[in-house]
């Protein structure tokens, strides 16, 4: 009897060990398979405009060069003064718009609020309808007059209704009882909700920062739109300028029958690609324990 209980241990050990393997295995894979695009992303960064165009892309750099890096950083204070505006409004848009959400998303979950379904009706119309772009356009530039100004490129993407709809899951989640502990020990509204609701909230506002700070680093758009002043580029709309002058130039010289071979095209968009995603690459490792716990969570609550 004893001996069939350790062989059936040792079997049931053996097929763990066998399943882990082949899960281990299969993450390795899928892993790889979503590695490859990137590497082949940077290759051809560094691969001449004729080797790409001849050749195709490959997992090592054919024929390297760093002609389109050298191209992007020709001028290295504009870089850095695009990057520069990335950060700041990533870092702004995303605190302010935390701030905002966090707070609307607290007062529509309070049961005790006399008007929480008006208010959430008024939120939830806007998924609906909305004013258009022109409308918009004049608000913002006639009314508010934030033609250049980097309040335009925070202020459209600063409050979105879907992510109070999950911050709102994330606070109902919050048993009411803490609200009313804190109101009997004398605690105001603020005080509760900077004191006792918002440390609760760390993996849902993981969750919505990281989507509105991967919205606002590749924000484009509303650059186009209110910013005329070059030195308020933020990056994304520096590298699409620099990209839609060289395609500028190259229609020219085709025109003119003028060869420009040399001139990176192919290798520029993916030098772009690489200077772009960067840096918001590295700040997810410092979310991610937060945001896998955050869309488990609002996933399975509601």
């Amino acid at each position: 009897m004893q001996e069939n209980t350790t062989s059936t241990k040792i079997k049931m050990s053996t097929s763990t060990k066998v399943f882990y393997i082949i899960c281990y295995a299969v993450i390795a894979i899928v892993t790889l398979v979503c590695l490859l695009p990137f590497i082949m992303l940077i290759s051809g960064s560094f691969s001449s405009e004729q080797a790409i165009r001849f050749q195709g892309y490959s997992l090592l750099p054919r024929e390297f060069t760093t002609a389109a890096y050298a191209l992007i950083f020709k001028t290295p204070m504009t870089v850095v003064r695009a990057y520069g505006v990335s950060i700041f409004i990533t870092i702004a848009g995303t605190a302010l718009g935390l701030l905002f959400t966090t707070m609307t998303a607290y007062v529509i979950a309070r049961k005790d609020f006399k008007y929480r379904n008006q208010l959430s009706f008024f939120f939830y119309f806007t998924t609906l309808f909305n004013g258009g772009m022109v409308c918009t356009y004049i608000f913002y530039i006639q009314y508010l007059h934030l033609k250049d100004n980097l309040l335009a490129l925070i202020l459209p993407s600063m409050f979105n209704v879907f992510y109070l709809l999950i911050m709102r899951t994330f606070v109902s989640a919050i048993p009411t009882a803490l609200i009313e502990s804190a109101k009997i020990d004398g605690a105001g509204e603020f005080r509760t909700f900077f004191s006792i609701i918002l440390p609760l909230l760390k993996s849902g506002m993981a969750t919505i920062g990281l989507f509105l700070a991967l919205g606002y680093w590749n924000d484009w758009y509303n650059a186009m739109l209110y910013m005329n002043d070059e030195k308020k580029y933020p990056l994304q709309y520096m590298l699409y300028s620099l990209m839609q002058k060289t395609q500028v130039m190259s229609a020219i010289a085709s025109q003119a029958n003028i060869q420009m071979a040399d001139m990176p095209s192919n290798s520029l968009k993916l030098a772009m690609a690489v200077v772009a995603t960067g840096p918001i690459i590295l700040v997810y490792p410092f979310v991610q324990k937060y945001f896998v716990k955050g869309v488990t969570v609002g996933s399975v609550k509601g």
